[in-house]
């Protein structure tokens, strides 16, 4: 059985390798395509676009890991199949069981590089490709922290507590120095709408001016602020909760818990980080009946059809459910696990149906 083991890791596992570099060349591909439009902007040039290509690659790598290891074992087992050695496994002794262990061993050590590139490589390169991207643009730099994002525009610094899908900036900060680096004015702002043009109108604004000899503090209700910020901006600055690790993701969750803050998307997130590799392992097991049906039915077109589809199908309720948990207030446990499980459910099923027959 060792030796059996051996060879199909080995066959599921190359066919998932070429299966992923297929998916990423693809991907990166279309990423180019889509940085090209942008050349001209700022700094913007081809050596910065193919640099994000290759930044964000760890994170197609995280993403792409279920549909690449459903497709990868899809296409594994069914070579198996077409060739007569399952039928010879099976006539040798080898159970479905059997089968599902050896798939949940690699599954296991995909799961754990999934979770190793999405915790530590993925964000990290993420924050450095948007980073580049939009100072290379509008020459702003920003960088995200406990405390908010801290954006720096000139010799101006501005750090923004929260960002309303809307673009409502609400607690900033807004820091300017002279050339030398040395603070005049400090303005602590309630709220601020974008108005356009890089327009902004602040609301509740305390205001503090340094000069040689004294500070000089005033309160205003409203007053205009220009800045190349805009949403479009802060929404390509700010870096998306799936994106996040999970160690960053428990973190803010926490401080938005302990300022009394909705964290619900940030928690269905987390979730979704911990059960990440048990999908991967549910997506591979369910390859097993697809593959031996399909084989007969269709052969390679509609192997890598079905796995597609699968994936496809994976993803799309995987989003769907987030986001049902989020308009309903789900238990971010809950809107996690659903797509999980009833894939899982389906692998359960279809394995059942076959050692039936």
């Amino acid at each position: 059985m060792k030796t059996l083991r051996r060879y199909i890791i080995r066959e599921i596992f190359y066919a998932t390798l070429l299966v992923f570099v297929a998916l990423l060349l693809l991907f990166a591909f279309f990423d180019l395509l889509e940085e090209l439009r942008k050349l001209g902007q700022g700094s913007y040039g081809i050596k910065e676009a193919a640099l994000f290509v290759v930044l964000s690659a760890p994170n197609h790598v995280y993403e792409l890991f279920p549909i690449a290891a459903l497709i990868g074992t899809l296409f594994a087992l069914s070579q198996l199949v077409a060739s007569s050695e399952y039928a010879v496994m099976r006539s040798a002794g080898v159970s479905i069981s059997d089968l599902v262990g050896v798939i949940a061993s690699i599954g296991l050590l995909f799961g754990t590089i999934a979770f190793v590139t999405g915790e530590f490589v993925a964000p990290f390169a993420e924050q450095h490709a948007q980073r580049l991207r939009s100072q290379a643009m509008t020459g702003v730099v920003a960088q995200e922290f406990r405390s908010g994002l801290w954006i720096k525009d000139g010799t101006t610094f501005v750090n923004v507590l929260t960002v309303s899908p809307s673009g409502l900036l609400q607690g900033l900060r807004i820091y300017d120095f002279d050339r030398r680096y040395r603070l005049q004015l400090l303005r602590y702002v309630q709220s601020a709408q974008y108005l356009g043009d890089q327009q902004w109108q602040l609301k509740g604004v305390i205001q503090t001016h340094f000069d040689a000899t004294n500070t000089v503090v005033s309160q205003i209700d409203t007053m205009p602020w220009t800045s190349v910020l805009a949403p479009g901006l802060l929404n390509m600055l700010l870096i998306k909760p799936e994106k996040m690790s999970a160690w960053n993701l428990y973190s803010y969750g926490e401080h938005l818990k302990e300022n009394n803050q909705k964290s619900l998307r940030y928690d269905i997130a987390l979730w979704l980080k911990l059960l990440y590799p048990i999908t991967i392992i549910v997506m591979m097991v369910l390859a097993l009946p697809f593959a031996y049906a399909q084989v007969r039915q269709g052969g390679v077109g509609a192997k890598i059809f079905y796995g597609i589809m699968l994936g496809l199908v994976f993803h799309f309720l995987n989003r769907l459910s987030g986001h049902l948990g989020l308009l309903n207030n789900w238990a971010p446990a809950a809107s996690a696990m659903i797509p999980t499980v009833l894939f899982g459910g389906l692998a359960w099923m279809l394995l059942w149906r076959q050692e039936r027959r």
